[in-house]
């Protein structure tokens, strides 16, 4: 099939246009609903199935070129890769649902079924700029806990369809949505009210740097002297550190290993900190690792979902022979196997007087946090809290960053937990259990953020059950009205 794109294919793309323009760090939400309302309404316009392809393939291109333009500064060729990759599996959606009976639900549901693969595959899931971070600052973000990701981006969708053409199924949509967020568990606070006072150090530094052109000392030592200024008299109960802040080829012997400790002991208080050390030749370890109040190694998770051509090259040696420029990730990462959590004794009593032993953690290292599952499998083996420890100083400009928080918002809403984000040189901060930010940094400042936490427990539906139910109800719901609209024949409709 050729792309070409018509009057009408200009409108599906600027109607992709106002879908990117609800995303982070834009922002407008209602605009998404616009967006695929007007597309709805430009698709049915499509004159034969090729057209059809060619509209759902700008569609997605209006949407994803600007609303993942930080990929240009991991690999412009990746990037633009990536995004016809999509706008071919769009495209495709659209010519199988073309001129169908029920066009109107069988449109959400294909794309909403595009947005799953995206979630998996290629590489393990690319699920970037999707429709449920557009929407993390609107009324619809509740229903996260309820249907998760997957379940909104089908809601987005089929709302915006039904505000096009059928206004009355739309408020009985939203009421519905209303009702199951009402009656939906929240989880809630442990059993006399915990608290852990958590302090977040953020070295601060220039945005678009590579890690190949960086001196790892001098950014371990930001981050030290930003630790110094805490005193005894703040009453912390735990430091986190971002992601991989100290590369070295063995923390365990380093000398960044030392000066930590003794800052945990001069607090006497567990720091979790993110290291990169040697794993063999060519290979890498990216973890969260746990220092105690004693100075000790303690608990350490390493980062599963490594990230594609950030992490590590995929097909590097096929790269490599067709000159692509693949000695900018000269190393690859190792991905862990051990389940996303962090166990972290204290010190002494809670910043509310309790006394809390360890402290359970759900971690999701960096780009983890864009995969729901990574937090829940914490949360599932009794998480209160979650930390999302990352890196975003590779990139210029604050697209990748604000869509980060934004995740980490929903990840908070989906675990019903506190969300305790670290990132170098910005954003750091805090996201509560509903999913407001409490306290953010900016973006290069040099900073130790502090709050107070609750530690949390209880399962939201989406918890207990994740995406697969979600995923397969679509699938059903695609097959049987499809199978209906063909029992009924006749000439197909645009309905």
């Amino acid at each position: 099939m050729t792309l070409r794109v018509s009057r009408g294919g200009t409108k599906s793309l600027l109607a992709g246009v106002c879908v990117a323009a609800a995303m982070p760090p834009w922002g407008w939400w209602p605009l998404a609903f616009i967006g695929v309302a007007w597309f709805h309404l430009t698709s049915r316009e499509a004159g034969s199935r090729r057209g059809a392809f060619g509209h759902g393939a700008v569609f997605c291109l209006g949407w994803l070129l600007p609303a993942t333009a930080w990929m240009w500064f991991i690999s412009a060729p990746g990037w633009i890769v990536a995004c016809i990759l999509f706008a071919v599996l769009h495209g495709l959606a659209e010519s199988v649902v073309w001129r169908t009976e029920r066009h109107v639900v069988l449109q959400p549901l294909a794309h909403a079924a595009v947005e799953a693969l995206r979630f998996s595959w290629p590489f393990g899931g690319v699920p970037l700029a999707s429709l449920a971070i557009s929407q993390a600052q609107s009324p619809v973000v509740p229903l996260i806990r309820v249907v998760g990701v997957i379940g909104v981006t089908w809601f987005v969708w089929q709302a915006a369809t039904y505000l096009a053409t059928r206004k009355r199924r739309f408020v009985a949509m939203s009421l519905a949505a209303l009702v199951a967020v009402a009656v939906a568990p929240t989880g809630g606070a442990i059993d006399g009210s915990p608290r852990v006072r958590v302090a977040v150090v953020q070295g601060g530094g220039p945005q678009g740097t590579r890690a190949i052109n960086t001196d790892p000392r001098v950014v371990h030592l930001r981050h030290l002297d930003m630790m110094k200024g805490i005193t005894t008299a703040d009453k912390v109960d735990i430091v986190v550190w971002p992601e991989n802040v100290v590369d070295v080829a063995d923390f365990a012997t380093s000398t960044e290993f030392v000066e930590i400790a003794d800052e945990a002991k001069r607090l006497g208080v567990p720091v979790l900190v993110g290291v990169t050390e040697d794993a063999g030749p060519g290979r890498f370890t990216n973890k969260q690792v746990v220092i105690g109040a004693d100075g000790a190694l303690g608990d350490g998770y390493d980062k599963v979902r490594r990230v594609p051509f950030g992490e590590y090259i995929p097909m590097r040696g096929v790269l490599r022979a067709i000159g692509a420029p693949v000695d900018q990730v000269p190393t690859d990462a190792v991905s862990g196997t051990s389940k996303a959590l962090l166990d972290v004794p204290l010190g002494g009593p809670t910043i509310s007087g309790d006394d809390v032993d360890t402290v359970r953690v759900a971690t999701a290292i960096s780009w983890e946090v864009f995969f729901a599952g990574r937090v829940n499998e914490g949360v599932e083996e009794g998480a209160t809290l979650v930390i999302n420890p990352t890196n975003g100083s590779s990139y210029r400009g604050t697209i990748l960053q604000t869509q980060q928080l934004a995740s980490s918002r929903l990840r908070a809403i989906e675990s019903a937990r506190y969300v305790v984000q670290a990132a170098p040189t910005g954003f750091s901060g805090f996201i509560s259990a509903e999913g407001d930010i409490v306290s953010r940094t900016r973006i290069g400042e040099a900073a130790v953020v502090i709050a107070d936490v609750p530690l949390r427990t209880g399962r939201t539906w989406y918890s207990r059950l994740g995406d697969a139910p979600v995923i397969i109800a679509l699938l059903g719901a695609f097959a049987l009205v499809s199978y209906r609209s063909r029992k009924r024949g006749g000439e197909p409709t645009r309905r």
